[in-house]
């Protein structure tokens, strides 16, 4: 079973206090502003508060679309503010994580990139745009079909919620493993602002500004800015630089008008933009496969006298010889209204959105010259509007709403092999292989599209039968259309198509490089219902107790990035993805004691997928970076226990722990790992499949997984630490000196979609420390370290095209360290 330990003090919270229900936040003063936020909560969220002068608040979320104490909201959720984020690094998704056991991040570049929660939401590494996310990102109430924003700077934030478990009867789109709702800053009517400076190794460089005041007596404006630079960690002998660096920019603004008491509308827009040099993976070790001996890594590199600069990838070196580049811009605008009618408040959420996606990766991860270019950009634009109404009654309240989501992705790409590509590509027996000409210059141009319309109508009902008794059924109903297309032409080094199938051996050979296929007019439309059920009993003013029963559906999609080509005959019937269906069961309870200073919260729930949607590599070197199967079955459960206390306003302590069990129970026809790959293909003269990694010898054409691990998903997983504060004057100015310390550890977790003994990730910790001043004027000056022990882990392991044996992978963060002035006023 999956366990997480759900950490908050949440009705009598000072500053430093944990302030979330998912994981109690170290740092310095709970911040609880939310969406409908008064300017005078407001004002004192801009100022310092310090462990003295803070006055105690509960904690508010908006988790089920209406402020709520935290403590009384019967789902797994964790709350951090803005300060917590401020004090612990948590500048964006990866950092958050750390804070969060059952939060997980994978990234090996902006679009390539996972936000899974307790191990489900997307497929580990895949890039797909047909198919949907299954965890929700929302910010200020607007859903963000792009998880390439979770790479970007967190922009004047209030306040971040993470949600687990399915929340599709609340939020816009169907989130079957759960939300990040994040809520940025309102403008106030009162005078305020803030601005932090940081200073690091690696040049690190950060500042954040925000200012909010009134325009006139009914209109006020907030605006905000982020920027964070840093010289990469990996050194490219290629060139002689630093890559995956950083450097990130972003800007918002809001203006906020209340023509009379009730009535309310806040224009937003904003805009974030990611240009570094990245990104790269590096040579992390050889793990030999079944293709013949002379086709596999070793002998390939030194047929051409190549050897890696370092085959210690913590020795942080690459000699990538293609351009690097991950330019990454989203932005938009929305128009919130909110008008209070009748027992509630009626709001509309309209919006549009765009994406930006302009990137370069050396696709053979060598420094030879295989593979030269290979870019896919995409320019995505989204609308959505949403029209609920929240009411209360004597015994119930409740939520009702319309959604419309539409999207229209549209991604052109080029791959080029270069003057390498035939001795690595090509079988050595074959005398093309020593033509450079066969495969050098062999340019694929795709076009990928991609219009996508998805509407719901929704309704949550909270019935309160007695004091202690509250029902809460849900449910929606959700239509999904998407139609899009995959085009890839392929021309040789002269200009000449090369075709579907059929003509000379040369052109069998550069389609074994790269191969051509075409498909348009694929749709997937559907419906389908999702409901919940939670029964919610508070047998006391401090305990809360709930169980949890939903089915839900991840919405099915289309294979965009290319289906297999087999005999020359596209495999369109690869093209469409059924949607998954999940089963969700969670029993949990809220707690808090000691005269409310200590706060325990356990969850356990049991999750399962029908039509897992899984990634499916074809095990070729091609341009297809995989498509997408359902697998039959798979089960996620566990139990989570968040702990946290708080004995003095001197001290506060916290302890997130999760036990997570996630596998595949039925996956018959999944690709085999690489140490079962590449080989020849079984016949009745020779059946036998070969040992794994055993070269030269035949492979299994699928393998069965069933009972394997998920990717992604450690057994165990923990953050703890706390904070300790002593009044002090420092240059005649009060306050207080603090010195905080946040760790997380994980075990051993699968970074492949099918287990392989080359790709498991080893367990680390990490642990980020901080000594600090901060004063009741504002002023806050502090001293940090990440990682202060100088781990050596991957945050993600990947196999490369081809079978060759190679294993490349992201390295993290060294040690690093810096400090931060903030000013308040």
């Amino acid at each position: 079973m999956t366990l997480t330990l759900a950490l908050l003090m949440a009705a009598q919270v000072t500053t430093g206090a944990p302030t979330t229900d998912g994981a109690a936040t170290p740092a310095a003063a709970p911040t609880t502003v939310v969406e409908g936020t008064t300017p005078a909560q407001e004002e004192e969220d801009e100022g310092s508060a310090t462990a003295a002068t803070a006055a105690t608040r509960d904690i508010y979320v908006t988790a089920r679309r209406r402020s709520e104490q935290a403590q009384n909201v019967p789902i797994p959720l964790s709350v951090v503010g803005v300060k917590e984020l401020d004090s612990t690094g948590s500048f964006n998704v990866a950092r958050l994580a750390q804070l969060q056991p059952t939060l997980q991040f994978y990234s090996t570049n902006p679009r390539n990139s996972s936000v899974n929660i307790r191990g489900l939401g997307a497929p580990l590494g895949l890039t797909n745009d047909g198919i949907d996310q299954g965890v929700g990102v929302y910010i200020d109430q607007v859903y963000l079909s792009r998880v390439a924003v979770a790479t970007l700077d967190f922009l004047d934030v209030a306040q971040i919620e993470t949600l687990r478990g399915p929340q599709g009867t609340l939020y816009g789109k169907n989130t079957v493993a759960g939300a990040i709702n994040i809520t940025s800053k309102a403008p106030s009517f009162t005078f305020g602002g803030r601005a932090e400076v940081t200073l690091g190794n690696l040049e690190f460089k950060q500042a954040k500004a925000s200012v909010t005041g009134p325009l006139a007596d009914d209109v006020a404006i907030r605006l905000g800015l982020t920027t964070t630079s840093r010289r990469g960690t990996i050194y490219n002998v290629a060139t002689n630089s630093y890559v995956n660096s950083q450097d990130n920019i972003g800007l918002r603004a809001a203006i906020l008008y209340k023509p009379v008491d009730g009535l309310s509308f806040t224009l937003a827009g904003d805009y974030s933009r990611q240009n570094p040099e990245c990104c790269a993976q590096v040579f992390v070790r050889v793990g030999s496969t079944q293709r013949a001996l002379n086709r596999q890594y070793d002998a390939l590199a030194r047929a051409q006298g190549y050897e890696p600069p370092s085959r210690n990838a913590f020795e942080r070196l690459t000699d990538l010889d293609a351009e690097l580049n991950a330019r990454n811009v989203l932005g938009g605008l929305s128009l919130r209204g909110e008008y209070e009618l009748g027992g509630g408040t009626l709001t509309s959420v309209t919006a549009w959105r765009f994406w930006d996606w302009l990137p370069a990766n050396d696709r053979d991860f060598t420094g030879l010259p295989i593979t030269t270019l290979s870019q896919n950009p995409t320019r995505q634009d989204q609308y959505t509007q949403e029209f609920r109404y929240a009411g209360e009654g004597r015994n119930l309240d409740y939520v009702a709403g319309v959604f419309a989501f539409y999207q229209d992705i549209h991604t052109t790409g080029t791959q080029r092999q270069g003057p390498a590509a035939s001795r690595w590509l090509i079988n050595p027996s074959s005398a093309l292989a020593s033509d450079p000409s066969v495969l050098n210059g062999l340019t694929a141009e795709n076009d990928i599209r991609l219009k996508n319309f998805s509407g719901a109508v929704f309704g949550k009902l909270n019935w309160k039968l007695t004091e202690q008794l509250t029902l809460s059924p849900g449910v929606r109903l959700n239509y999904d259309d998407k139609v899009g297309s995959y085009n890839s032409i392929v021309r040789d080094g002269q200009g000449n198509l090369v075709p579907y199938s059929g003509g000379t051996p040369r052109q069998a050979a550069q389609r074994d490089a790269i191969q051509p296929q075409s498909f348009s007019g694929e749709a997937y439309r559907a419906w389908n219902v999702t409901y919940d059920f939670t029964a919610a009993y508070k047998p006391s003013r401090d305990v809360l107790t709930y169980a949890t029963y939903a089915h839900t559906f991840k919405s099915g999609g289309l294979n965009l990035n290319g289906v297999p080509v087999v005999n020359g005959v596209v495999q369109t019937q690869l093209a469409q993805i059924a949607p998954e269906k999940v089963d969700h069961f969670e029993l949990g309870v809220k707690s808090q004691f000691w005269d409310r200073k200590a706060t325990l919260n356990v969850t356990g729930f049991w999750t399962e997928i029908r039509d897992y949607q899984a990634v499916v590599n074809n095990s070729s070197t091609s341009t297809l970076r995989g498509y997408l199967a359902n697998a039959g079955r798979v089960r996620v459960r566990g139990v989570e226990a968040d702990f946290a206390i708080r004995p003095s306003d001197r001290l506060n302590l916290y302890v997130n722990g999760a036990f997570t069990d996630g596998r595949y129970i039925d996956f018959r026809n999944a690709p085999c790992p690489p140490e079962l790959s590449g080989g020849g293909t079984p016949t009745a003269a020779n059946p036998t499949i070969g040992a794994p990694g055993q070269p030269g010898t035949n492979s299994p054409v699928v393998c069965d997984i069933s009972g394997q691990w998920l990717p992604g998903i450690s057994k165990f997983a923990f953050s703890y630490g706390g904070e300790y504060n002593l009044p002090t004057q420092v240059l005649g100015q009060t306050g207080e000196a603090y010195v905080g310390v946040d760790a997380s550890t994980r075990t051993k977790f699968s970074s492949n979609a099918s287990r392989s003994i080359y790709t498991d990730v080893g367990g680390y910790t990490l642990t980020n420390a901080r000594l600090g001043f901060r004063t009741d004027s504002g002023v806050n000056l502090f001293g940090w370290v990440r990682n202060l022990f100088d781990a050596e882990y991957y945050e993600v392991l990947a196999t490369t095209p081809g079978n060759t044996g190679l294993i490349a992978g992201n390295v993290g963060d060294p040690r690093t360290y810096g400090v931060t002035l903030g000013l308040s006023f």
